[in-house]
């Protein structure tokens, strides 16, 4: 069974006599029009760039241009949800296109010269995109800020750092959090590459190789805001490939914010205690009275294996012959979907950072606990001569075996001394004075003398909260400018479009 088509459908190409299965409208057209509410307005400034550039290359009659683009305007102020938008037409430029003729009859066929749907539909999925990318680069500036701002803060709150959650080495949970904050970095500099590869223009691409019209490809770019145009209109039209970056870096920016929530998902349970999630990024159990929670992580751990999948799925769609509609169809919806997904996740991540309850007291209890200053012994056998390193380990491993066995929580100089000769190394006064010096040394002193670019002497988590900070100022300058931009160029569209229209 068929749909009746509409009075006066003529289909998408005006050669179809019969409207769509109701099969196709939902599985395909409905699937496409799911996007209206985002390319609605990109929509609006293309088909005003577009009338603008076919007065200025004296296409198009004046009274023609002046009606559509009074039409235009209004599609600009309409909401979305209150535009006549219809699966039966297919694509929300199609229902566009039927409005404009119904109001304004043959009119209406000037806005189609020299384009395709497919190029106003590109230039509103990226005018929407590169938006959004600026408001995820946003999200991501602010993670990276809190997280630089809650190291610096905790550069002296001393503890065991971890590998594969085994106490590894005495550090500073300052310098674990910064951790963080410099792949929040990276992620900035891959969405400001995201959103150089999307503000290139395909206007003016006319159908594959482009159009006899005299259309100014750079004007209509300038026009629109965009960069530049895109280098080559086959490429631009159909290539998804800067899509899928985008995809990558907005899961990218979760993942950065996943590491994080799997570690304080396992430092807040009581068996560690380290943290205490704040009460508003928690939940407390219906059944359970004494329990807390920690709810935000599951929704930022649960959402990024969401975009992990789905960029996933971005990628095989890619793989189809050029120039087909196979791997746009899902495009549009999905990037837009993981972008706004990354927007939510990394916000909620700040939030989760910035109401941290760090227990510093029990994190000082467990420091230096369970000879995480095993690494500085050998380091000092070594750096006192005549020992090579793993020679040194043997020492070392063998007198915290011999302590285990024996029930100490600690080294002792005559341990080690005897755990020296029994694996055939022999100790120098100035070794057994630098064993003797370490023992007794208080582990703040130990974290300190890990005194190197990126280490986790206090000071030098300190200096790389700072360079973060600074890195940080640039990154947010260039998206303030860029967005800047933006808005000047629409504002000037906007603006030429109501002296077209006598508005």
């Amino acid at each position: 069974m068929t749909v009746p088509p509409p009075e006066g459908y003529l289909g998408a190409e005006g050669r179809l006599a019969s409207g769509p299965s109701p099969e196709l409208i939902e599985a395909g057209y409905g699937l496409e029009l799911a996007d209206a509410h985002f390319l609605h307005d990109g929509l609006g400034w293309a088909d005003l760039s577009h009338v603008i550039e076919l007065v200025e290359a004296k296409v198009i009659p004046q009274e023609a241009a002046a009606d559509l683009c009074r039409e235009l305007l209004d599609f600009l102020d309409t909401d979305p949800s209150d535009f006549p938008y219809s699966p039966v037409y297919g694509d929300a430029y199609n229902s566009r296109e039927r409005e404009l003729e119904k109001r304004l009859g043959t009119t209406a066929g000037w806005l189609p010269a020299g384009r395709t749907r497919r190029e106003a539909g590109r230039i509103a999925f990226r005018l929407a995109l590169r938006d959004r990318l600026l408001d995820l680069h946003d999200e991501v500036a602010a993670f990276t800020k809190e997280g630089a701002g809650r190291s610096e803060e905790l550069a002296e709150a001393f503890w065991n750092d971890t590998t594969y959650l085994q106490p590894a080495q005495p550090s500073s949970f300052g310098h674990f959090l910064s951790g963080f904050a410099e792949p929040g970095i990276r992620n900035l500099a891959r969405i400001r590459r995201c959103y150089r590869l999307v503000n290139q223009s395909p206007a003016g691409s006319g159908g594959v190789g482009g159009t006899l019209l005299p259309l100014d490809r750079p004007r209509m770019a300038e026009r629109l805001g965009f960069s530049r145009p895109t280098a080559q209109i086959r490429d631009g039209m159909w290539s998804g490939d800067p899509m899928i970056d985008c995809g990558v870096a907005a899961m990218q920016a979760v993942l950065t914010v996943d590491r994080l929530a799997e570690d304080l998902e396992i430092f807040a349970a009581p068996q560690f205690g380290y943290v205490r999630l704040g009460g508003t990024s928690s939940r407390a159990s219906v059944l359970l009275p004494q329990k807390r929670n920690p709810y935000a992580l599951a929704v930022i751990r649960g959402g990024c294996g969401t975009l992990i999948g789905r960029v996933g799925g971005l990628m095989v769609t890619q793989r189809t012959p050029s120039a087909r509609t196979d791997n746009w169809l899902y495009l549009y919806g999905e990037v837009i979907g993981a972008v706004d997904m990354a927007i939510r996740l990394v916000r909620l991540g700040t939030q989760v950072v910035r109401s941290l309850e760090v227990d510093t007291r029990k994190l000082a209890e467990t420091a230096g606990q369970y000879f995480t200053t095993a690494t500085d012994l050998a380091e000092r056998l070594v750096l006192a001569g005549g020992i090579d390193y793993r020679s040194a380990y043997r020492v070392i491993g063998r007198a915290i075996a011999e302590a285990v066995r024996s029930g100490e929580d600690g080294l002792s100089e005559p341990g080690l001394t005897e755990a020296a000769r029994a694996v055939g190394v022999r100790l120098t006064p100035t070794h057994k004075a630098q064993l003797t010096f370490l023992t007794g040394l208080d582990i703040g002193a130990v974290v300190a003398s890990r005194d190197m670019i990126g280490g986790s002497a206090p000071d030098r988590v300190r200096e790389h909260c700072s360079s973060v900070l600074l890195r940080l100022d640039d990154s947010v300058e260039w998206a303030t400018t860029a967005r800047n931009l933006q808005e000047t160029a629409l504002e000037s569209l906007l603006e030429h479009a109501r002296q077209i229209s006598g508005g």
